[in-house]
């Protein structure tokens, strides 16, 4: 597994407008929910796929129980999920989303054969990373809270 790069971490996160939370929980204390509330607040349009919850709503979205039930317009899905239940969602995700460009698995998520499925098809995958904490340190949130972060965000 080849980690992204910054300049493709910040583009993944700069195009990206709709994101599918496949295995979000409706707990806020859960990280699923926290990193889906960041992210809405963020801009982005959240998904929630939980089939426990389907047709309830979390973060003022309706919960699908599937991918396949989400509207088209997904273009990242990020994985809270075991890695072994990774390959059917990356399935899923291929088959029903016109504009996916991103497949991103969280923290200790990773599957190499799904995701070399999902390049082959031209799609970026992130494994093993978080979205919020990546957003956070590409763009300065967390040098506010005196963590070195390796980004210099200005020149002397």
């Amino acid at each position: 597994m080849i980690r992204p790069d910054d300049s493709t971490l910040r583009k993944i996160l700069s195009t990206t407008r709709v994101i599918a939370v496949a295995g979000v929980s409706p707990n806020p204390v859960r990280p699923s929910y926290y990193v889906a509330r960041y992210l809405k607040l963020k801009g982005f349009r959240i998904i929630p796929v939980n089939p426990g919850h389907a047709g309830s709503t979390i973060l003022d979205e309706q919960v699908y129980a599937s991918l396949s039930d989400c509207p088209d317009d997904v273009d990242m899905v990020d994985i809270f999920r075991r890695s072994d239940a990774v390959p059917p969602i990356v399935d899923e995700a291929l088959a029903h989303f016109p504009k996916l460009r991103t497949i991103w698995m969280q923290i200790g998520v990773e599957h190499p054969e799904a995701a070399a499925k999902a390049e082959a098809q031209g799609i970026h995958v992130v494994q093993n990373l978080c979205p919020k904490m990546e957003y956070q340190r590409l763009y300065g949130e967390l040098r506010m809270g005196g963590i070195n972060t390796g980004i210099i965000s200005s020149r002397l």
